[in-house]
C-alpha cells in the first residue's frame, strides 16, 4: 500500500485491505474515509469489514461512496463536512485514490487558492486539471459560458507581453488580440539598478499600463487561475473563461521572498533592501549614501533568476560611491553567491574581477542566504565546501542587498504547460510549446537556457510574432531565436561592461569592437544604458519597432 500525503490533515491511497488497517493506525492516522462503493470490483473488501478493523485499531471510519467519474457538488460538500469533523490525520481511499483527491480538491475550493490545491495534488501524483473549473468556482459545477474569444491571447503585460503584442500588430493589424494582466502599472525594471545607484529617480521607471498597451488590444484586467490547453482556454479568477486560437504565455516570474526566513518582515528597514522591488530601490540608495563604515553584504540566490548580473551591479555601484566618498576603506564589502562563479560567461569575468579587486570585495561562492534576523542585523548563509558538506553560518551586517529566490508563477508551475521544474516547456529555437502547437512563450517564464533579461525579451518578441503568424498562414518561414541576452554590468558610475551573449555563452555583440568592446569597461556603453536604452524601451520595443531586434532570416519550412 502506498500512502500519498496531500497535507497535514489528509493523505490518500488506493484500495485498502483489512490486513492493512492496523498498519494505517500505527502510522498515526485517526480516521479512514472510504470513497469506493461496495461491489465495484471483485477484489475489494466490503466497507463494514474495513469499519470493524478500524474500530479495533481505535480509528474512526466514514463511508462516502462515489461512482467513478461522477463526483457531484453534493459529494464534495459531504466529504468536506466529514473531514472537518473527523479526528486527524485522515486517510481517504478509493480504487486508485483519484476520487478521494477530487473530493478533497473540490471541498477545499474557496479555502485554498487554486494553485495551492493543484500543487498539493500534483505533488501526490494526481492531475486535477479535469476539474479545474469547478475548483475555481468554489467547488461547484460552473456553466460553460465563455466570456471572450480571440485570435491571440497574451498572458502578461510586462515587457515581453507588450512587445509581442506590438510586433504582431505591426505585421497583422487586423488580429483580435487580448492581453490578460491584473496590474495597473508598468515598470521599466532594468532601470531599478540605476535607481539604487542614485542615477535615476524611481518615477523614471514607471508608467500606467493603459498608456503603454497598444490601443488595438483588448485589455482583460484580471488574474489567471489556470490554463486549459486541451480546450484552448484560459481560466480567470472568478471562473471566467477566455478562449483563444493562439496563446502566448509571458507573465514573468515570481520573486519568492518568503523562501528566505525572516526576509519579508524586515524588507525596507533594518538595513535590508533590494533593487528587485520598485519601492525598495530608493531605499538602497538611501542606505548607500548613509553608510560610512561597517559591513555591506550583497547576495545572489541559486539560478535561474531575472538578470543574473543585477546582484553584483548593486555591489559595484555602491562600492564606487563609497570609494568616491572616501569611505570604502572603512567598509567591508562581500558578495555571497549561491553559485560557483562570478558570471556565467567566462569572457567577461576578467574585467569584472578587476573591479572586485579594486573595491576589495570578498567573493563568497556556494553561499546561499537562507534567513535574516533584521533587528539583530544578522544574515544566515548555507555554505557548501568542496567536499559537498554544508553548514549554516551567521554574519552581521550594517547593510544587506538581497536578490530573492525566483521561480515561475504558481498558476504556471502547476499547469499542463510546465516542465518538471515549473517553467513553460518550449522549443528553444522557435519558442513554440513542445506539446501544444498553438502555444508560445517568451520572457522570464519559459525554459529556454538563455539569460532572463529585458534584452532577451526584445529579441524573442519578433521571433514569436513571426512564428505565430506563420502558423496562422499570415507569414512564411520559421524565425529562430539564438539565445541572445544582454547584461550591462554597471561596474562604476560612468562605465559598463556590456555583456552580450547567446546559447552556450557564445558572444553576440551588437556593435563593432572598435565602438564598444564588451570585454572592457566602456563609457559609451554607460551612455547607451543611461540615455539610449530607456527611450528605445518605451518608444521602440513596446511599440513594435524592432531596432536591432528583427529576427534572423526566416527559414522557409514548417514550424516543428
Amino acid at each position: 500500500m502506498e500512502i500519498k500525503k496531500l497535507d497535514g490533515e489528509i493523505s490518500v491511497a488506493a484500495q485498502v485491505t483489512v490486513a492493512e488497517v492496523s498498519a494505517i493506525a500505527e502510522a498515526g492516522f485517526k480516521t479512514i474515509i472510504c470513497n469506493r462503493p461496495d461491489g465495484e470490483g471483485n477484489d475489494q473488501p466490503l466497507f463494514h469489514e474495513i469499519e470493524e478493523a478500524a474500530k479495533q485499531a481505535g480509528m474512526e471510519s466514514h463511508y462516502l461512496p462515489v461512482e467513478s467519474g461522477k463526483v457531484s457538488d453534493e459529494d464534495a460538500a459531504a466529504f468536506g463536512k466529514a473531514l472537518d469533523a473527523a479526528p486527524k490525520p485522515a486517510l481517504a481511499y478509493c480504487r486508485s485514490g483519484t476520487r478521494s483527491v477530487t473530493l478533497w480538491s473540490l471541498s477545499r475550493a474557496g479555502r485554498m487558492g487554486l494553485p495551492e490545491i493543484l500543487a498539493k495534488t500534483k505533488g501526490a501524483g494526481y492531475d486535477m486539471h479535469g476539474v479545474v473549473r469547478r475548483i475555481a468556482n468554489n467547488g461547484r459545477t460552473p456553466t460553460d459560458a465563455v466570456d471572450g474569444r480571440f485570435d491571440v491571447v497574451i498572458v502578461g503585460a510586462g515587457s515581453a507581453g507588450i512587445a509581442v503584442a506590438s510586433s504582431l500588430l505591426a505585421r497583422e493589424p487586423e488580429l483580435e488580440i487580448a492581453v490578460i494582466d491584473p496590474a495597473d502599472i508598468h515598470y521599466y525594471q532594468p532601470g531599478w539598478t540605476l535607481v539604487g545607484g542614485g542615477v535615476f529617480g524611481a518615477n523614471q521607471t514607471v508608467r500606467t499600463l493603459s498608456s503603454v498597451l497598444p490601443p488595438q488590444v483588448h485589455w482583460i484586467k484580471a488574474a489567471v487561475a489556470a490554463f486549459e490547453p486541451e480546450r484552448n482556454a484560459v481560466l480567470l479568477e472568478g471562473c471566467r473563461l477566455i478562449e483563444y486560437g493562439r496563446l502566448v504565455v509571458c507573465p514573468g516570474l515570481k520573486l519568492d521572498w518568503h523562501k528566505v526566513e525572516g526576509l519579508v518582515d524586515t524588507l525596507g528597514k533594518n538595513g535590508v533592501t533590494s533593487n528587485y522591488r520598485f519601492d525598495l530601490a530608493p531605499y538602497t540608495w538611501e542606505l548607500v549614501k548613509g553608510l560610512r563604515q561597517g559591513t555591506a553584504l550583497f547576495t545572489q540566490p541559486p539560478m535561474p533568476i531575472k538578470c543574473a548580473g543585477a546582484p553584483q551591479k548593486a555591489m559595484y555601484l555602491s562600492a564606487d560611491h563609497w570609494q568616491r566618498a572616501g569611505a570604502l576603506k572603512d567598509i567591508e564589502v562581500a558578495f555571497h553567491n549561491a553559485g560557483g562563479v562570478l558570471f556565467g560567461v567566462k569572457d567577461y569575468v576578467p574585467a569584472l574581477m578587476n573591479y572586485v579587486d579594486r573595491y576589495d570585495a570578498a567573493l563568497m561562492f556556494n553561499s546561499n542566504l537562507v534567513a535574516i534576523d533584521g533587528p539583530a542585523k544578522t544574515a544566515y548563509f548555507e555554505t557548501t565546501d568542496a567536499e559537498g558538506k554544508t553548514e549554516t553560518l551567521g554574519r552581521d551586517f550594517d547593510m544587506i542587498h538581497v536578490c530573492p529566490p525566483q521561480c515561475a508563477p504558481d498558476f504556471v508551475r502547476v499547469s499542463p504547460l510546465a516542465d518538471q521544474a515549473g517553467w513553460v516547456d518550449v522549443d528553444q529555437n522557435t519558442l513554440r510549446h513542445k506539446t501544444y502547437e498553438n502555444v508560445w512563450s517568451l520572457g522570464d517564464v519559459m525554459n529556454a537556457p538563455n539569460a532572463k533579461t529585458a534584452a532577451a525579451a526584445r529579441k524573442q518578441a519578433p521571433v514569436v510574432a513571426q512564428n505565430l503568424l506563420a502558423d496562422l498562414g499570415k507569414a512564411s518561414g520559421v524565425a529562430h531565436y539564438d539565445g541572445y541576452g544582454s547584461c550591462p554590468l554597471t561596474v562604476e558610475r560612468g562605465k559598463i561592461v556590456l555583456a552580450e551573449f547567446g546559447y552556450g555563452g557564445k558572444l553576440l555583440p551588437s556593435f563593432p569592437g572598435w565602438l564598444i568592446n564588451g570585454r572592457k569597461p566602456s563609457r559609451l556603453a554607460w551612455l547607451l544604458k543611461e540615455k539610449v536604452l530607456p527611450p528605445v524601451y518605451w518608444k521602440a520595443m513596446l511599440r513594435g519597432r524592432e531596432w536591432l531586434a528583427k529576427p534572423s532570416p526566416a527559414r522557409p519550412e514548417v514550424i516543428n
